[in-house]
């Protein structure tokens, strides 16, 4: 398995020839839309930063809200929280996704604003392998839940994202924060995450994984 961040939120997962996409986004927000083919989009939630499947090229199947799918082999799970700690009051719903791939569970967060993740939440996404949390605050959770929400769920990998970076017109806080907290302040951004089901040890010991943007 092959992981690429494309910044904010939208990766590219990468099994053998099989593609999946996550929350690609709109020029709009600062950055270059991503521009890749893929069988499946994944999309957290109705914002245009994370809302925009036709920068995908090909014919992929498209995936909006909570429910079981099993597309091409991949078997993808979405689950529904909120996008705000009032209930979605201020910002309305959003859907996270686990994702099984290659025996590899990764669970992608979109923009989730609860200060910690509910009972319900955590029944259904034991036994995470690579979690992608956003980190950034302002519109999603800051760096101190996003921690605490690390600690719950004890994923083996943890890719942090929706964050500020260069370009992006969103006043976000950086990932400085989250990673110091979680005692990776210098880790060495990478150009892309590749794992297999062998390197994910029995121990569980959660590892830091900084990506640049492709």
């Amino acid at each position: 398995m092959v992981i690429t961040w494309y910044g904010h939120a939208c990766f590219k997962i990468q099994s053998g020839d099989l593609v999946v996409a996550i929350d690609p986004f709109a020029k709009e927000i600062g950055l270059t839309p991503p521009r890749f083919r893929a069988d499946i989009v994944m999309v957290t939630h109705g914002h245009s930063d994370h809302n925009n499947p036709s920068a995908i090229a090909g014919d992929p199947f498209v995936i909006t809200g909570p429910g079981e799918y099993e597309v091409k082999g991949v078997n993808i799970t979405g689950i529904g929280t909120y996008h705000d700690e009032k209930q979605g009051a201020d910002r309305g719903l959003n859907t996270i996704y686990k994702i099984i791939m290659e025996g590899i569970t990764v669970l992608h967060m979109g923009d989730f604003g609860e200060r910690e993740a509910r009972e319900t939440t955590l029944e259904e996404v034991r036994d995470v392998d690579i979690l992608m949390i956003p980190v950034g605050g302002v519109y999603t959770i800051d760096a101190a839940s996003a921690q605490k929400i690390v600690r719950q769920i004890e994923p083996a990998f943890v890719i942090p994202m929706h964050y500020k970076i260069p370009g992006l017109k969103y006043a976000l806080d950086g990932a400085d924060e989250f990673l110091k907290g979680m005692g990776a302040g210098k880790a060495e951004p990478a150009d892309r995450f590749t794992v297999k089901k062998k390197d994910i040890g029995e121990d569980r010991k959660t590892e830091m994984v900084v990506l640049k943007t492709a």
